[in-house]
């Protein structure tokens, strides 16, 4: 929702640059998700607005695992408090259940058409460029939601490969078939021929709070079961926000170590249980790793075990937080149109035509107020509560326009591919 296309002659974008200039060194939120190209280590490879790469080319990653959760062999709790070992415990019964996972995949070059000409072949003959083949390598991380051999890792590990490998802690390499993969949200699911393997215990990333501690466990750089320790520094850090525009989550932060490779593997806490999935650093930074909270993870990669894809709610709106600067920078230019009296909610700066917002009749410069009967205070909490509906479905919508309620039920559609 918030990376469609931009309507530069509405007053209300013009209205948001000036209102951007005017606090540039103040990171206004919305100045933050236009200028978020940030550098983005992803796994094995890396991404600059969205593009994974690794070397000279984009590197194949890692698989994922379904969390139709299975709690058979989970390992017991480890409480930290009463146990001054309790990382250790925490590896001892977590450390079986993750995985390395190489991907490979044949890259086919080929030649421009005008080197097929008649004309070229009969002067140059074997002197042409010839079609060639490559194979391209990765490594990441994963982990083993169920003893039927269901593994959970990052979408971007086994995009677009011919064979997956899955190499557990004891040594036994399987081979893997993808189930599904999400590119929105960066989750696969992997599946592998085998019975009673160990597996993780799953916890509730809705419950998280910074400060609480994190364990990372992965592959980084092919470093087999590597342990980092930190803590949960910030929850619900947008995509935007860390320089992955091309995605649709709301990420774990946290200072635990996390290097290339590491993708797809566990975030845990100190009862052991996993509460995220290991995916981003930014480059250059330090103590700023991201995780795919695990319960973002379980509701995808349920539907990918369900039906093979995923639907993604839409309404096709354009959006940013009402705040006391930008209902002043409004009211303040006769070009607006606008006259803003509301003191919260979110402000739609444009909708996208032939969009389920559009057909609701929602229009640039409503301010919403309530989602589902949920209040709204900004653009990611729109986000949570579209994201929570149903493809289809009926949401009712509260919001103000020209100083007078208005109540709107709109019907979300499926996130359509070329909006990204």
């Amino acid at each position: 929702m918030q990376n469609e296309s931009r309507d530069r002659e509405h007053p209300l974008n013009s209205i948001l640059h000036n209102t951007a200039d005017a606090k540039s060194h103040n990171r206004a939120p919305w100045k933050k998700a236009a200028a978020s190209l940030s550098l983005v280590l992803l796994g094995s490879g890396m991404t600059l607005a969205g593009g994974y790469m690794a070397g000279n080319s984009r590197q194949v990653s890692e698989s994922a695992s379904n969390l139709a959760v299975s709690r058979v062999n989970a390992a017991p709790p480890v409480v930290a408090a009463t146990d001054p070992n309790f990382v250790t415990r925490v590896v001892q019964n977590v450390g079986p259940a993750v995985v390395r996972i190489n991907s490979s995949r044949t890259v086919r070059s080929r030649i421009p058409d005008e080197f097929n000409d008649p004309f070229f072949r009969r002067f140059f003959g074997s002197q042409l460029p010839q079609s060639r083949e490559r194979v391209e390598r990765g490594t990441g991380s994963g982990f083993i939601i169920s003893a039927d051999g269901r593994i959970l890792t990052n979408a971007h590990v086994v995009d677009g490969a011919d064979t997956v490998t899955v190499t557990l802690k004891d040594g036994r390499a399987l081979e893997g078939k993808v189930l599904g993969k999400d590119e929105l949200t960066d989750v696969a699911v992997i599946k592998v021929e085998a019975n009673n393997l160990p597996s993780v215990a799953i916890g509730n990333s809705d419950q998280l709070q910074p400060g609480e501690w994190a364990i990372a466990i992965g592959n980084p750089l092919g470093l087999d079961n590597t342990v980092t320790t930190g803590i949960i520094s910030a929850t619900g850090r947008s995509s935007n926000l860390i320089g992955a525009a091309d995605k649709r989550v709301e990420y774990i932060q946290t200072d635990a170590a996390i290097n290339p490779g590491n993708s797809g593997g566990p975030l845990l806490n100190s009862r052991g249980q996993v509460i995220g999935m290991n995916t981003a650093i930014i480059q250059g930074a330090q103590g700023l790793g991201f995780a795919i909270p695990i319960n973002t993870a379980q509701r995808i990669s349920n539907q990918l075990i369900a039906t093979g894809k995923v639907e993604h709610p839409y309404l096709g709106i354009q959006m940013v937080g009402l705040t006391p600067q930008l209902k002043q920078s409004i009211n303040s230019d006769p070009n607006s149109g606008l006259s803003m009296n509301e003191d919260n909610g979110v402000l739609v700066v444009q909708v996208v035509p032939n969009s389920p917002a559009a057909k609701a009749g929602i229009r640039a410069g409503d301010v919403i107020q309530k989602l589902g009967g949920q209040s709204v205070k900004d653009a990611s909490s729109v986000q949570r509560a579209v994201e929570n509906s149903q493809v289809g479905g009926d949401l009712r919508m509260e919001l103000r326009r020209n100083g007078q309620n208005l109540n709107i039920a709109v019907r979300p559609g499926a996130f359509p591919t070329q909006v990204q």
